[in-house]
C-alpha cells in the first residue's frame, strides 16, 4: 500500500478518545510528512482552537472538524463534518446532547458488566469516567477494564465485554443519520460518510446506506483510511462514483502506540474521484 502523506482528514486527539493533546498530534502529523490536516474528535469540537494554533506555528494548513455518531438502521454510523463552523448554535447543542447520552449510555453499560458479566467495580468504573472525560466513549471503558485486570488488552475487551452480543453491549440509540447530514450541513461543513467498510453490513445494505447518505446531503465518501485492503478501497471508490460523492482519506489515528495507523499513511485516492480536501 503506498503512502499519501500530505492531507489527513480523519484525526483524534485526547478530547475525545485519542492519546495525544492537539498540539502533540500536530506535532507527529508534522513529523509524518502530513501539509493539511483536519481534528475530527468524536461529538466534540473542543480541541479545535489548540490544533489551529499549532498547525499554524507548524505552517500546516488546518481545516476544523468532527465526527458526529449517528444511527442507520439500528447501527451506529459516524458522519464526519469538514470546515465547519464550531460554534454555530444548532451544531453546538447538537453535540453537547451526544456527549450527554454517551455519559448515560456508559453507565448502562457499567450496570449491564456488574450483573451479567459479575463485574461488581464496572459501575463505578463507568462513573468515574463519565465524570472525568469530556468525551466518553467504549474505548475509555475498555481501557479501565484493561488496566483493573478485567480483560487482557483493548482486542479482548471489545471481543469479550462490550462488543456485539456480549455482556456489556447495548442496543444503539443516536440521532437519525438524515438529522446528523442535516446539523453539519447547517455548520457550514463538507459531510463525509466515515470508514464505511467497517460497519457490519452486506453488500447491498452498504450501497443502500451511500445512496441514503448521497439522498440526504451529503457530500463525501471516506475511500482511502488507514490499515485498509486494497479491496476495500476499490470497493468504496466504486460507490463514490456510482453515488456522484467525492473522496476523502484520512488514518483515523488515536495512539502511537499502533505504529501501523500513524497519521498520513493510507493508499492514494483514484485519481478520477473529486478530493474533498479540494473543497475545503
Amino acid at each position: 500500500m503506498s503512502t499519501s502523506a500530505l492531507t489527513d482528514l480523519h484525526l483524534h486527539s485526547d478530547q475525545s478518545d485519542g492519546r495525544l493533546t492537539p498540539a502533540a498530534l500536530v506535532a507527529l502529523a508534522a513529523a509524518q510528512g502530513v501539509r493539511h490536516l483536519a481534528l475530527t474528535d468524536h461529538d466534540t469540537v473542543a480541541g479545535l482552537d489548540h490544533a489551529a494554533a499549532a498547525c499554524a506555528a507548524a505552517g500546516l494548513r488546518f481545516t476544523p472538524g468532527v465526527e458526529a455518531t449517528a444511527l442507520w438502521r439500528g447501527q451506529s454510523i459516524h458522519v464526519i463534518g469538514l470546515g465547519l463552523q464550531p460554534d454555530e448554535p444548532v451544531l453546538s447543542a447538537h453535540l453537547a446532547g451526544l456527549r450527554q447520552h454517551r455519559r448515560q449510555r456508559l453507565l448502562a453499560i457499567g450496570e449491564r458488566l456488574a450483573r451479567r458479566a459479575r463485574l461488581p467495580d464496572a459501575p463505578a468504573i463507568a462513573a468515574r469516567i463519565g465524570a472525568e472525560t469530556a468525551v466518553p466513549t467504549r474505548t475509555h471503558l475498555a481501557r479501565a477494564l484493561v488496566e483493573a485486570g478485567a480483560a487482557t488488552d483493548l482486542a479482548n475487551a471489545f471481543r469479550r465485554l462490550l462488543g456485539h452480543g456480549g455482556p456489556g453491549h447495548l442496543p444503539e440509540d443516536w440521532p437519525a443519520l438524515e438529522a446528523t447530514v442535516a446539523v453539519l450541513r447547517g455548520a457550514g461543513a463538507q459531510v463525509v460518510l466515515a470508514h464505511p467498510h467497517r460497519y457490519r453490513l452486506s453488500g447491498g445494505a452498504l450501497r443502500a446506506l451511500t445512496g441514503e447518505f448521497a439522498a440526504h446531503g451529503g457530500h463525501a465518501l471516506e475511500v482511502s483510511l488507514g490499515n485498509m485492503a486494497r479491496a476495500d478501497l476499490d470497493r468504496l471508490a466504486a460507490l463514490a462514483r456510482r453515488h456522484g460523492l467525492a473522496a476523502s482519506c484520512g488514518s483515523d489515528f488515536h495512539d502511537p502506540a499502533m505504529p501501523w495507523n500513524t497519521p498520513g499513511r493510507f493508499a492514494k485516492l483514484p485519481t478520477d474521484l473529486e478530493p474533498v480536501s479540494g473543497r475545503l
